[in-house]
C-alpha cells in the first residue's frame, strides 16, 4: 500500500498559529514550503526556523492569487499540497452590520477559497495527485449570534470542500475540511491553569492534518471535527 508523498506546500493565510505548527511539520518531512499572506512582515522567524518563503498575496484577489502560484512554481516548485487557512470577520449586531464589511469578510473565507482551490486544482490534476486542506472553524456548521458573516463565509468554504471532494477525489486530488471547533491555544490565549488542555494545540491540530494527508485513498476523509476533550457539543 503505497502512501501519498508531497513535495511542495503552500499555506495561505499563514500567520503564528496554526500556520506556522504546520509549517514545522511539513518542514520536518523535508516538504518545501511556501507562506503567503496579505502582510508577511511577521513571518520572517518563521521562515528562518523552518527555510520556508513568504510571498505578499490577498487571497481575495483573483489576480493575485494567480501570480503567487506562479511565484511558488518558479522558485520553489509546483505545490501539491496547498492549505487554505485565510479568514474574516465582521462582528455586531444584525441589524447594524456593514454591507461593504460583511461583503470582505465572504470573499475572504469562501471566495478566497475557491480561488486559491482552483489554481492549485489545475496544477494537480494533470499529475491526478495532490491534496487540497481547507481550515473551517465552529461556524462552519454552527452560526452563532453577532456573528453572521463569518458563519456565510464558513459554511460557503464547507459547501466548496464537499463539492470538490466530490468531483476531484476520483481524478487524484484529496480535499479535506477540517472543523476546528474550539479556541486555540497561543502565546497570547492560554487556558486558565484549572482547565488543562481546555484549548486546542497547534501542534496537535496540525498531526491530525498530517494524518489525514497520509490516508490510503481506498479511505479517505474529506471531513475531520476537532474539539478539546471538555468541548461541548
Amino acid at each position: 500500500m503505497e502512501l501519498p508523498k508531497y513535495k511542495t506546500a503552500l499555506i495561505v493565510g499563514a500567520g503564528e498559529g496554526l500556520s506556522a505548527s504546520l509549517a514545522r511539520l511539513f518542514a520536518r518531512q523535508k516538504i518545501g514550503v511556501a507562506l503567503a499572506a496579505r502582510k508577511i512582515e511577521k513571518l520572517g522567524a518563521l521562515c528562518h526556523e523552518t527555510g520556508a518563503r513568504a510571498y505578499a498575496c490577498n487571497a481575495a484577489d483573483a489576480d493575485e492569487v494567480e501570480r503567487l502560484f506562479g511565484l511558488v512554481e518558479r522558485e520553489i516548485g509546483t505545490p501539491d499540497l496547498v492549505v487554505y487557512n485565510a479568514s474574516a470577520r465582521a462582528r455586531g449586531a444584525f441589524v447594524d452590520l456593514v454591507p461593504a464589511e460583511v461583503a470582505q469578510a465572504i470573499l475572504v473565507s469562501g471566495f478566497g477559497g475557491f480561488l486559491v482551490a482552483q489554481q492549485a486544482a489545475k496544477r494537480m490534476l494533470p499529475n491526478k495527485h495532490g491534496a487540497i486542506l481547507f481550515t473551517g472553524a465552529s461556524a462552519s456548521v454552527k452560526g452563532y449570534p453577532q456573528s453572521a458573516p463569518f458563519a456565510m463565509g464558513k459554511f460557503a468554504l464547507r459547501g466548496l470542500a464537499q463539492s470538490m471532494a466530490r468531483e476531484l477525489s476520483p481524478q487524484g486530488i484529496h480535499v479535506a475540511h477540517f472543523v476546528i471547533d474550539g479556541g486555540i491555544r497561543s502565546g497570547a490565549r492560554a487556558e486558565p491553569a484549572d482547565r488543562p488542555d481546555s484549548m486546542l494545540d497547534p501542534d496537535a491540530i496540525a498531526l491530525s492534518y498530517w494524518n489525514v494527508l497520509q490516508q490510503p485513498r481506498s479511505a479517505w476523509t474529506w471531513e475531520v471535527e476537532l474539539r478539546p476533550w471538555v468541548e461541548k457539543f
